[in-house]
């Protein structure tokens, strides 16, 4: 459980369908940046990545809005980061009769905003 203070506001996505690591190197961009600039750098990075956490990133900002009463230009990513999810287990056949696994993995994304005043 994530402990949150007093002008903080979390957005969270679970069970998605992406590498932590390929999420990681997105979130180490956006992270201390403001709401306005983040969304700005998402859109226009070319990773599949970035629209799961242009998802969560405006979740957390509106959470930030209808919940606390906070202004979106005012809010600042103090914290992003991925969790690794489980794993989807899958099987190819091969030659001889074999079976191949594969392997897809999944991941839960959090953004914590705050308030920056």
């Amino acid at each position: 459980m994530i402990k949150l203070e007093k002008n903080e506001a979390i957005g969270i996505a679970k069970y998605v369908r992406m590498s932590s690591t390929k999420v990681r190197r997105v979130l180490k961009q956006i992270q201390g940046l403001y709401y306005k600039d983040a969304i700005l750098i998402l859109e226009f990075m070319p990773y599949r990545s970035c629209g799961a956490i242009w998802q969560v990133l405006h979740s957390a900002a509106s959470n930030a809005q209808n919940n606390l009463g906070l202004n979106k230009q005012n809010l600042i990513i103090k914290k992003a980061f991925v969790d690794q999810g489980p794993t989807l287990k899958r099987f190819r056949p091969r030659a001889k009769g074999r079976g191949y696994q594969i392997l897809k993995p999944t991941c839960h994304i959090n953004i914590i905003v705050q308030n920056n005043q």
